[in-house]
């Protein structure tokens, strides 16, 4: 399972955020592995925060990334599948969000591609973007190490999901 292994990278994660959690699976998944954490998830989707609000165990922002202003900051900071929807040019303010609200761990899984790269979703343009992320993260915040990373296979015959690559990365100063 993709979480059981990211976490077990980690160390004392007592809270996590997820920017994008849309109806909660990632974080039904982690509330197993972490059942006494803090959990928090930011989402745009209406419907998708009356499932979320429904759990009783996570604190909802009902916002889009690109507006929240964080109240405190987290141990730990998921996007999934949230960055590869975003205009390149918004970006730079979404990775200052990620970092500033973390404490300690950033864990991206995205679509990765070592250079930036469009490609058309559903017909439309300016809709999906592949880049990597987690080094343009790097880049700007030098004081992030990557802990790990590793790929999902849509193929995976336990666990299927996206052809995504995934990246955990830890504040170096605190």
């Amino acid at each position: 399972m993709l979480f059981a292994k990211i976490l077990a990278r980690t160390d004392s994660v007592k809270s996590l955020l997820e920017c994008g959690a849309n109806i909660g699976l990632n974080l039904r998944a982690i509330k197993q592995l972490l059942p006494s954490a803090e959990l928090s998830a930011v989402e745009i989707n209406r419907k998708a925060v009356e499932t979320l609000e429904k759990f009783g165990y996570v604190k909802v922002y009902h916002q889009s990334v690109l507006d929240f202003s964080p109240d405190y900051v987290r141990d730990f900071i998921l996007i999934k599948g949230v960055l590869i929807h975003l205009n390149p040019s918004v970006l730079p303010s979404v990775y200052r969000l990620l970092y500033q609200t973390s404490s300690r761990y950033i864990c991206l899984a995205e679509y990765y591609n070592p250079t930036p790269v469009e490609i058309i979703y559903r017909g439309h343009a300016d809709r999906l973007f592949k880049r990597d992320f987690a080094g343009e993260l790097k880049k700007t915040y030098p004081d992030l190490r990557l802990i790990d990373y590793g790929f999902v296979y849509h193929g995976d015959p336990q666990f299927p999901q996206d052809d995504i690559t995934w990246f955990l990365l830890e504040k170096t100063t605190r």
